[in-house]
């Protein structure tokens, strides 16, 4: 069985052969590739996840700590929310982001839009039901 490094390493490569684009249960779905630098580590990391940009802002796409329904956020929340910044890397290009948290009813929001387009979503929510709220991230193009 893959380590999830190693599936992670595999969706970099794949993302990056196909100017942004992979298969898999990720086929057809916006995919972006996350530069973040561990708070005690201090080691540069790449996590590939998928993001909704928003309506109004073209440079502002939303990401979501789901850690596919688990009962802790994944570190890179806390990377990135610590940090206040990092790097996007969509399709070919990439940018320096900053990072603020999305909460309250624009929280609901966009995360119920997310679930409505990709009911995996949905299913992480029903997961975390009474031990955590999913993080929302915005990521603002710098």
């Amino acid at each position: 069985m893959l380590r999830m490094s190693d599936w992670n390493t595999n969706i970099i490569e794949e993302f990056r052969a196909n100017e942004g684009r992979v298969g898999g249960p990720f086929e057809g779905a916006p995919m972006v590739l996350v530069h973040h630098r561990g708070r005690k580590s201090g080691k540069q990391s790449v996590t590939p996840m998928m993001y909704l940009r928003d309506e109004q802002d073209p440079g502002l796409v939303y990401i979501f700590a789901s850690k596919a329904g688990a009962p802790t956020n994944p570190d890179w929340y806390y990377n990135l929310t610590t940090a206040g910044s990092g790097d996007a890397e969509i399709g070919t290009e990439t940018y320096p982001v900053t990072v603020t948290e999305v909460t309250g009813a624009d929280r609901d929001r966009i995360y119920a839009e997310q679930a409505r387009r990709y009911p995996g979503f949905a299913e992480y929510e029903q997961k975390t039901a009474g031990i955590r709220t999913i993080p929302v991230l915005a990521l603002h193009r710098s």
